[in-house]
């Protein structure tokens, strides 16, 4: 019997988030185990801050992953939610679409990522899409938020992170690893104002 088919036959059925491999050293995805163990840890440390309340039951708490790739954290916050909130809001669609449009939010650092880490939270790569477990988007993003960014280049060098222009100055059709949250007028204030 080959292990796949004995695999199988255990009836068990592996989280995708934990079979992808890594694609690129920019792109090291998070094992679902490991965020979840993080996620405790967040929930012990806002419980101690806030006279042992559970983060989960929090309607009004938002959560930001700012470089979402496999949306792995999105995903297990949003089912901690989805069972902390059950008594706020009864209805489970609403209390679904009320954490993936209120609560939860990501920034993609690539285009793939940013389709990918949809279908992980929104069981769809479009946020409106028929399948799609949100029901109330404006836009077909949702709240996983991608826009290309290109380096700044001064010489041979992005003036904001770095990259050598030999390496990353690719073209359109390849990513460029220009992460908005670096490359931005606000990173061009900060290095004015010395603000990390």
């Amino acid at each position: 019997m080959s292990v796949q088919a004995s695999f199988t036959l255990r009836g068990r059925n592996p989280d995708v988030l934990t079979c992808i491999a890594n694609l690129s050293n920019d792109e090291v995805f998070t094992p679902p185990e490991l965020a979840n163990r993080m996620l405790d840890t967040l929930a012990e440390a806002w419980a101690a801050d806030n006279g042992g309340a559970n983060l989960w039951a929090d309607k009004t708490v938002r959560f930001l992953d700012p470089c979402t790739k496999s949306g792995v954290f999105l995903r297990e916050i949003t089912s901690r939610l989805t069972n902390g909130l059950a008594d706020a809001i009864p209805n489970l669609e609403e209390r679904v679409d009320h954490i993936l449009t209120k609560q939860v939010f990501g920034i993609a650092i690539t285009q793939l990522t940013s389709l990918l880490a949809r279908r992980s939270v929104y069981c769809s790569k479009h946020a409106q899409g028929e399948h799609s477990i949100a029901k109330s988007f404006a836009s077909d993003d949702g709240n996983i938020w991608f826009q290309r960014t290109e380096h700044t280049w001064v010489g041979d060098k992005c003036k904001y992170c770095g990259a050598n222009q030999r390496d990353y100055d690719r073209g359109a059709e390849l990513e460029t690893h220009a992460y908005a949250f670096l490359h931005t007028a606000l990173s061009e204030k900060s290095s004015v104002t010395g603000i990390p």
